[in-house]
């Protein structure tokens, strides 16, 4: 095999992102993005030479709950950071939050759109086990959360943490759904899918930045003052353990920058005349280079709130999670995944995570273990001391033995449904369905792009992972007939 086939597919699938396109000369290959002294100073384009693979650091003692900051981009693509492959983005502060953890290889969204992976975070459930869950994406006001349905922050609010939420909701619109009916006990942010960044109007047509539950008045970029409002938070002298979820709208749609306002403007217009979703989906706008400066500023935007926790002192005990709630859209740079955003191929649904906990776990590390947004879920309640609730059982598997004990994850499939798509991972096989009801089988050990197609090779793999996966979608909610 030549050598740039072996960077770039060796690297993907062995552990180290690479950073070639088709065309692209060994030389230029992978280079190291954070340097062992994980000083990101993104000058390469993949974390290769000097990570390890992940092993827990078992002798250290438990100490005080933690604090949890878990970050999410929007419509971030898999390989959309330069410690993840991208050629032509600079991360530098995403790069060494990475270098000072674990940056994980085989991670996934709950789903392969923005309001089912949340509902799959902030319950740790199957988007499927509840009615708001079943909207791909929501878009209605009879559509959200049951506030009644426990979620992460209600079970951490509950053994003592203060909670808050930060930028997207997308579980439901006012009166009847809210981060502060659902356990948050401060909201500001938007509730809806998308927003024009400097006007704040929504995909309702209407004004969509909230405090609480009354409107807040600020017209300028929308990620600056998500940023401003974080760094405000982590710094506070809090009096006990808290749980920020901090959720930006970058890079999500329209394609805008702080440069952009006049375009934005007329974004604002079009969406004031009654073409809102038109308006905001931005068909005519954007470029690859616009949105590799919307991801530079979120990757500084999220090093200005990593700052702010340093110089509050509460970094080392600070878990510190970042990825994307599902795969990338127009522009972003997903090689070698194939599909996007709203498909169950890996580019729609496997996405940028990394977890940093100086405390308790080394850094320089990689982990190629399969995991996704419901094991997050798990997680922070084991290591915030809540306990699920029984009458909702999780779907996620904690990965607190794996990161602080060295325990082996156990062996389980991971499941995901979205209309029209079907998606099941055992191990190193994948079945995939398509939109035109196409059973396939993928080793993604040695086929991440999903190209070789074993179903016609494996037929009783293929009858068995399809037969899990029916077992597990006879649980669930069906659709609503469209």
């Amino acid at each position: 095999m030549p050598e740039i086939s072996r960077r770039l597919f060796g690297g993907l699938l062995g552990g180290s992102a690479v950073s070639a396109v088709a065309g692209a000369s060994a030389a230029e290959a992978a280079t190291p993005a954070a340097s062992a002294s994980g000083s990101g100073s993104g000058s390469g384009s993949g974390s290769g030479s000097d990570e390890r693979p992940f092993a827990a650091r078992t002798g250290s003692r438990p100490g005080k709950r933690p604090n949890f900051l878990f970050v999410l981009g929007d419509d971030l693509g898999w390989a959309d950071l330069s410690s993840y492959g991208a050629p032509h983005i600079k991360t530098p502060n995403l790069d060494r939050l990475a270098a000072q953890g674990v940056r994980f290889t085989q991670a996934y969204a709950g789903s392969a759109t923005c309001s089912p992976t949340r509902f799959s975070l902030y319950t740790g459930r199957y988007p499927g086990r509840t009615e708001g869950g079943l909207a791909e994406p929501i878009g209605d006001r009879a559509q959200g959360l049951d506030p009644d349905h426990p979620t992460l922050a209600s079970l951490l609010k509950r053994a003592g943490y203060a909670t808050a939420l930060i930028g997207k909701w997308h579980c439901g619109w006012l009166p009847d759904h809210s981060p502060t009916k659902s356990g948050w006990d401060e909201f500001f942010g938007n509730f809806g899918g998308a927003l024009e960044y400097f006007s704040k109007l929504g995909q309702l047509g209407e004004y969509d930045l909230y405090e609480g539950d009354a409107t807040y008045k600020d017209l300028r970029y929308y990620t600056t003052v998500l940023t401003e409002r974080a760094v405000e938070y982590v710094g506070r002298d809090h009096d006990r353990p808290w749980l920020l979820n901090l959720n930006f709208t970058t890079p999500h749609w329209p394609w805008l920058t702080e440069d952009d306002e006049e375009t934005g403007a007329a974004i604002a217009d079009d969406v004031r005349s009654g073409n809102v979703l038109g308006a905001l989906l931005h068909k005519d706008g954007g470029s690859v280079d616009k949105y590799r400066e919307m991801v530079e500023n979120l990757d500084a935007s999220v090093g200005k709130v990593l700052a702010a926790l340093r110089r509050s002192g509460q970094e080392e005990n600070t878990v510190v999670v970042f990825a994307s709630d599902n795969g990338g859209e127009r522009f972003s740079y997903q090689w070698p995944l194939s599909g996007g955003k709203s498909e169950l191929l890996e580019g729609g649904i496997r996405v940028p995570t990394v977890l940093r906990w100086p405390a308790r776990v080394d850094g320089r590390q990689v982990s190629h273990e399969p995991l996704y947004s419901p094991d997050w879920t798990a997680t922070l309640l084991e290591l915030g001391g809540a306990r699920p609730d029984p009458a909702y059982p999780l779907d996620g598997h904690s990965l607190a033995g794996y990161l602080l004990r060295g325990r082996e994850l156990p062996e389980r499939d991971l499941f995901w449904r979205v209309r029209g798509n079907r998606a099941l991972r055992r191990g190193d096989w994948k079945y995939y369905r398509d939109a035109q009801g196409r059973d396939h089988l993928y080793d993604l050990s040695a086929d991440a792009r999903e190209q070789a197609d074993l179903a016609a090779d494996r037929p009783e793999l293929l009858a068995e992972l399809k037969a899990a996966w029916e077992r597990t979608d006879r649980e669930l909610l069906p659709y609503p007939a469209t």
